[in-house]
């Protein structure tokens, strides 16, 4: 099969021939490439080309059994094939009461996936990233050799794979330790904020009193209100906090979605009345402080509730420009936001969080500091805005995610990813003819 891919954003599509492949497969495969080489591919969620190899090969791992173990010192860890889906992997560990330890925005992301874009969520200000959570992991190099590494066994091989978008080898199978927690529901402060300067001095003073932490953004406030917006501070719930449905069925797990997009309208229904219209919306019916308890689909995946709800974008798609910059570098974040506003651009996916410490992945992308993710409609004029804010990015210090990327420039690239010599050595190392490919990383001269 040889299908036209493209990443969630729906851009840039190439072709591939898709394989499906067990992990007993995996090593034959690797040892006998075909042209054009091999990159494995998940649920298809990096919105830009790093799950594309055109004219070679996409690996698509199955899942396989989950198992939920303890280490010696008791803490819980599970097992997990790397084709398995968080949305799987929830729902084996809510019915052992633990949750996993970082989820992203979309609980239809694999293992093998959360590792390679070394994903974070709402807490990384205090756990950090996915990839610091893994134990070890079952790794397939372009030889055809299996690897168990981990952050103590092998930690050049492991900290290169975590954050390397798949580009290190094949993952197989991921052990990760899992997060005990008293109900599949979450208790949730929300506060409506009149300024990007009121919300960062909010998040900084509060935000290491809650385990959760995110704000959306409304892009098309300008003056006085730039960057107005709704902060959301949540904690796992106690049954004890539960009352009503939650409370009869304190442990139900997420849901497949009952609605969905069935069709791309040709001009899409993301247009700049409807964002401004949205944005005003959602930002006056938010309490001006509250709290209240919310699943744990409707507080960390409410975009998963509609299936293909990409195609609001129509058939041009389109582009998510997630930025993180120092600590230090808060105006960054401020002309960001009025270079936005100032070319009205719409995006009514607009979210900040805060970063805590790094991690040593020589790609993964946080760094302390703040992380802002935009959703806009592809088209012409996004170039020269986001060219602008690259140099903005770049100037303070920060840089792109990999995983949200479909356009950076090498030289960019490298700007951003002090360390893209190290792993480009490595590379060349472990996969000195070219095995492990991808769109992505011809773009970058990975």
């Amino acid at each position: 099969m040889t299908p036209l891919l493209t990443g969630w954003g729906r851009t840039a599509p190439s072709a591939a021939t898709l394989v499906e492949a067990a992990v007993a497969d995996v090593p034959a495969l690797l040892r006998d490439p075909p042209d054009r080489g091999v990159i494995a591919r998940g649920l298809g969620r990096s919105y830009g080309d790093a799950a594309q190899n055109a004219g070679g090969t996409v690996l698509v791992p199955i899942a396989g059994p989950t198992t939920i173990h303890r280490a010696a010192d008791g803490t819980p860890l599970v097992t997990a094939a790397s084709g398995t889906s968080l949305h799987d992997l929830m729902a084996a560990l809510l019915a052992a009461r633990l949750f996993v330890p970082v989820t992203p925005g979309t609980r239809y992301v694999t293992l093998g996936g959360a590792v390679a874009a070394d994903i974070h969520g709402k807490n990384h200000h205090r756990d950090g990233t996915f990839g610091e959570q893994v134990v070890s992991l079952d790794l397939v190099t372009a030889d055809g050799g299996l690897h168990s590494i981990g952050p103590d066994t092998d930690p050049v091989l492991f900290w290169a794979t975590v954050g390397g978008m798949g580009l290190t080898g094949v993952i197989t199978s991921v052990t990760l330790r899992a997060l005990p927690v008293e109900s599949a529901y979450v208790t949730v402060r929300t506060e409506r904020i009149g300024s990007l300067d009121a919300l960062m001095r909010t998040m900084r003073e509060h935000d290491d009193e809650h385990r959760y932490s995110v704000a959306w953004i409304d892009t098309m406030a300008r003056g006085r209100s730039l960057g107005r917006s709704v902060l959301t501070r949540g904690d796992h719930a106690t049954e004890a906090e539960l009352t009503g449905a939650a409370a009869r069925h304190p442990w139900r797990a997420p849901q497949p979605p009952r609605l969905s997009v069935p069709l791309t309208p040709p001009g899409g229904l993301v247009s700049r009345p409807a964002v401004r219209a949205f944005n005003e919306l959602w930002f006056r019916k938010a309490p001006r402080e509250g709290v209240g308890v919310e699943s744990i689909a409707s507080f960390f995946h409410p975009l998963d509730h509609v299936a293909s709800w990409n195609r609001l974008y129509g058939r041009g798609g389109l582009v998510q420009y997630q930025l993180v910059v120092p600590e230090h570098a808060e105006n960054a974040l401020t002309e960001a936001l009025r270079l936005l506003s100032d070319a009205g651009q719409p995006s009514f996916l607009a979210v900040l969080k805060r970063f805590g410490a790094t991690n040593p992945g020589l790609l993964s992308f946080p760094v302390p500091g703040w992380t802002l993710a935009l959703d806009l409609p592809a088209g012409p004029a996004l170039g020269p805005l986001f060219r602008t804010l690259d140099r903005l990015v770049v100037e303070a210090g920060g840089r792109l995610y990999l995983a949200k990327d479909s356009r950076l420039s090498p030289e960019t690239f490298d700007l951003m990813y002090e360390r893209a010599g190290e792993f480009r050595k490595l590379r060349r190392e472990l996969d000195p003819n070219g095995v492990l490919q991808s769109d992505l990383a011809r773009r970058l001269s990975l």
